[in-house]
């Protein structure tokens, strides 16, 4: 069992899957940066100094100044703009991740188109005869 597990690991495609989710969750914490830190501050100050983060819905029955604070009493809270975040965030991800594989496609090899036929074939002795031939040269029958 363990020798198949080892076969099985080491195989191409569990490696290159294993680097793949590796790179994507650093790449991930990156982009979350990316949003939190140096996105969200301008994007609230163009709206009136809000930070989104701090948004919520107090779903009980004593006000709090704070969703911390809420939080800290296990008040119910429903955290819209925390949930505002998440979805910039996957939207930022979903882009740069399709610029990445936009780029990677350029660099691929292209399949080799298929040459434009020079020559076709001879009704009468299925010999290669030149395009524009109008008689075959093997065995001079006209050809249409």
């Amino acid at each position: 069992m363990l020798k198949e597990f080892k076969e099985f690991a080491m195989r191409g495609n569990v490696m290159d899957m294993a680097v793949g989710v590796i790179v994507g969750a650093a790449f991930g914490k990156i982009v979350s940066s990316l949003v939190e830190d140096v996105m969200m501050p301008p994007i609230g100050r163009l709206v009136g100094s809000l930070d989104f983060s701090s948004l919520f819905i107090n779903l009980g029955s004593k006000p709090y100044e704070t969703l911390a604070a809420a939080k800290a009493a296990g008040a119910p809270t429903l955290n819209y703009g925390l949930f505002l975040n998440s979805v910039i965030n996957f939207l930022i991800v979903a882009f740069c991740v399709f610029l990445v594989v936009q780029q990677v496609n350029r660099w691929t090899k292209k399949p080799a188109q298929p040459a434009t036929p020079t020559t076709k074939e001879c009704p009468q002795c299925a010999m290669s005869i030149p395009l524009a031939a109008k008689r075959c040269g093997h065995c001079t029958g006209q050809l249409a």
